[in-house]
């Protein structure tokens, strides 16, 4: 009897270890780098419920700022001093121009809407204030900073035109349901952007509001909010974006958490010297959503079948991808910008955003892209893009006549106008960093090496692959 219970304590303590082991092991566990990581988040002050504090009723989003300041005394001015605010960088001396030269979204052309000047109202819905509706708008009235973009936790506040609140926005509503910003609050222009959800980035949109652990690491299994990598204080955002910046002041990084030397194999810890973070990291561009990779202003003004992802005819025609592998760079800031009245050869795409970096450069590193590429118009005599009066009054989106919306536009702008025009292709860089998946869905060695790289290693400088070629080019 004594053996049988012996057999029988052993024959439970197997049974045990066979259970609860493999439990102990394989139990999803948080890694002293993911928690080293987490450990250098913000800490967030505790929220105030303004239910009580904040009495209404306000008829215009000014009064609701008004009421802000009572308590907030600096907030404005602190926005005031932002690009958020300003839509203008610092002025920079630039290599090959004889003056400095300042960019953003206020006086710089892309190869989406194209430009915001002269079509005010439209553009500025997303400007983080009220009624920026014609070059005059006064940038120094406190009360014009608009405090709900940012903090409405109602998730009823849609901002219109000129950037007012749309029309039936319950004003009281929003401004007594104000927190920390929200990934809602930033992705009502972020994820917009360009017109329409996807239109612009290819790593952000409206799929991030609420994303699984598989689409973004971060947002997802994490419950991020933007704010949690792009930190701010006094209203200033960490943050640089290869658009409207120049320089790669108060940018926000993957090491600013993580080291760079997380990895258990060396290996990979080595490839990081040279290769972005992201780039095994963000397999693919716009995960869920597609995305706009090409539009042709040329074929605007037709009577065509209307699609929002294949034409529009008030803006063209477009290609949208989803799901797609990135154009892999040398990046280490931006080289160069376009400026209203720069000489381009039509013959040659013209790049929007020249990006610096390349293979010897000691602080560039491999990086994602994605290249919007545009047909846009130009002045076939003095060989510079155009800026159209596209919104308004005589604008193409009403006339649908392109030689006035652009005389119109010209002289919105400054620019001497031949009266000539055609169509030049022009491409602009946007780097791939959101969307992050899980280290289980890096990509593996044989993405990049082997017979189906998806490495254009010459165009990167090297002989080929590494791996089999090991040096890089020789300059001739």
């Amino acid at each position: 009897m004594k053996n049988k219970k012996y057999i029988w304590l052993i024959g439970l303590g197997a049974t045990l270890a066979l259970i609860v082991v493999p439990i102990l092991v394989f139990w999803p566990r948080t890694s002293a780098a993911a928690e080293d990581a987490r450990a250098k988040l913000p800490v967030r002050p505790p929220h105030v419920d303004h239910k009580n504090l904040i009495q209404g009723p306000f008829e215009s989003g000014p009064e609701v700022t008004k009421a802000c300041l009572e308590c907030h005394e600096d907030a404005a001015f602190e926005v005031m001093q932002t690009v958020h605010w300003t839509w203008e960088s610092k002025p920079y001396q630039m290599e090959g121009r004889t003056e400095p030269v300042t960019i953003g979204k206020k006086n710089s052309l892309n190869n989406f809407c194209l430009g915001i000047q002269s079509n005010w109202a439209g553009c500025t819905s997303c400007h983080a204030g009220y009624g920026w509706d014609s070059a005059d708008f006064d940038f120094s009235v406190a009360e014009n900073v608009d405090c709900l973009v940012c903090h409405d936790g109602s998730g009823s506040y849609i901002k219109g035109k000129a950037g007012l609140p749309q029309e039936g926005v319950d004003l009281l509503a929003a401004a007594q349901s104000v927190g920390l910003p929200t990934r809602e609050n930033c992705g009502g222009c972020h994820f917009n952007g360009g017109g329409g959800n996807a239109v612009k980035h290819g790593d952000l949109d409206q799929s991030l509001l609420n994303p699984g652990d598989d689409l973004d690491v971060h947002m997802g299994g994490n419950n991020m909010v933007c704010t949690d990598c792009h930190q701010t204080q006094d209203h200033q955002i960490r943050g640089r974006a290869t658009s409207v910046s120049l320089d790669m002041e108060n940018q926000a990084y993957c090491t600013d958490c993580h080291t760079e030397t997380l990895h258990e194999d060396e290996r990979i810890n080595e490839h990081a010297d040279s290769v972005a973070c992201q780039t095994c990291h963000i397999p693919a561009g716009a995960v869920k959503d597609a995305t706009k990779m090409f539009w042709d202003w040329s074929t605007a003004g037709q009577d065509r079948p209307e699609d929002p992802h294949e034409y529009l005819k008030i803006k063209g025609s477009f290609v949208y991808e989803e799901d797609f592998v990135p154009e892999y760079i040398w990046y280490s800031g931006v080289k160069d910008r376009y400026i209203l009245g720069d000489k381009i050869d039509p013959s040659q795409p013209t790049l929007i955003n020249t990006i610096a970096g390349d293979i010897n450069d000691p602080n560039a590193k491999i990086f994602p892209f994605k290249i919007h590429i545009a047909k846009q118009p130009y002045d076939t005599v003095n060989n510079y893009l155009l800026q159209p009066r596209t919104a308004g009054e005589g604008g193409f989106w009403t006339t649908f006549d392109w030689l006035s919306a652009l005389q119109l536009g010209s002289q919105d702008v400054g620019l001497d106008f031949s009266g000539e025009y055609g169509f030049a292709e022009t491409w602009m860089y946007w780097p791939i960093t959101h969307m992050v998946q899980p280290a289980n869905q890096a990509l593996q060695c044989e993405a990049c090496h082997g017979d189906n790289s998806r490495m254009d290693w010459e165009a990167l400088g090297y002989l080929g692959d590494p791996l089999v070629w090991g040096g890089r080019q020789v300059d001739k």
